[in-house]
């Protein structure tokens, strides 16, 4: 019997901190580097598998890098492996080369990248599937998150892929399909009127957590909203004002449900820049002052397996 996140089905406010890990777990588990390939191309990835899993079915988490980053930048700075060795689940990394974007971005924004069996959402699939088949994963777990266009593209993937994905993490990101080239991802970035109409009179699919900064300055605030449009405040505990505290700045959480049943939470980190929230200074893009978005999305996940 699969005893999946370990004790990380907790109640709201109970938090991991992955600040708190502070031993080197890489040691222990087995970080290696793999490659996979379709018709759409190829991509490098880095898996995380805890120490001593010897077949064990457990979650997996795919995490998508942003801008300028890679593997090893994106896991340090999120201290996902650590969380992963402690807390029994498979990480894995896709990585962008240059060849494909000269920023190393995940192409959100083109066309040929933004749907099922297409381009990049199709690699990501791929390696996921072949992880999935590799590792005994249990296919009821598989969660999807992601970093600026990471987070973009993790929008498209749990957009495009809900049978595959139970929910997805979208941390300073887009929705999905919310620009076709580059001046309009520039535009959706600043907030502007693709962003606006992004997702308007569709039904969400999947459960949905979201952190953004409101002082973001690459990433305006207002794709944070669209990403939960779908959604309405739960009667009972809609929003909660977090104060700053111990050295963390303040955050709005606003808990959400569609009218079809699914959830969403959005994280409002205030004066926050575009940075994943409490992650780890070794890594690129990360607020150590945030509240800890690798622990939230972790106490998310598990609260939402795939729905037979």
């Amino acid at each position: 019997v699969a005893v999946p996140f370990d004790a990380l089905t907790m109640k709201r406010g109970k938090t991991l901190n992955a600040r708190e890990a502070c031993i080197d777990v890489e040691d222990r588990g087995h970080f290696s580097t793999h490659v996979y390939s379709n018709a759409a191309g190829r991509r490098r990835y880095r898996l995380y598998v805890p120490a001593g899993s010897h077949g064990e079915q457990l979650p997996l988490i795919v995490m998508l890098h942003g801008c300028t980053q890679n593997a090893d930048d994106f896991a340090a700075g999120t201290q996902m492996n650590v969380l992963a060795e402690r807390h029994r689940f498979l990480v894995a990394y896709p990585e962008q080369p240059q060849q494909a974007n000269p920023s190393k971005c995940w192409n959100w924004f083109k066309p040929d990248d933004q749907h099922c069996e297409r381009g990049e959402p199709s690699l990501i699939a791929g390696i996921t599937g072949q992880i999935i088949a590799a590792h005994n994963v249990d296919p009821m777990r598989v969660y999807v998150a992601g970093l600026s266009a990471g987070g973009a593209m993790a929008a498209i993937m749990i957009d495009a892929y809900p049978e595959l994905y139970a929910a997805a993490g979208v941390h300073s990101g887009l929705p999905a399909r919310c620009a076709h080239d580059l001046p309009s991802a520039l535009a959706a970035m600043k907030g502007g009127k693709r962003c606006a109409e992004a997702g308007s009179g569709l039904l969400p699919k999947k459960p949905l957590i979201v952190f953004h900064g409101d002082s973001d300055a690459t990433v305006h605030m207002r794709n944070a909203a669209q990403l939960v449009r779908g959604f309405d405040a739960q009667p009972d505990d809609g929003r909660e004002q977090r104060p700053a505290d111990a050295g963390r700045r303040a955050c709005t959480v606003s808990r959400l449900v569609s009218a079809n049943g699914i959830d969403a939470e959005l994280w409002t980190v205030h004066g926050a820049p575009h940075a994943w929230a409490g992650g780890n200074a070794r890594g690129s893009y990360t607020d150590p002052t945030g509240p800890d978005a690798s622990a939230e999305m972790l106490r998310f996940f598990p609260e939402h397996p795939q729905r037979r």
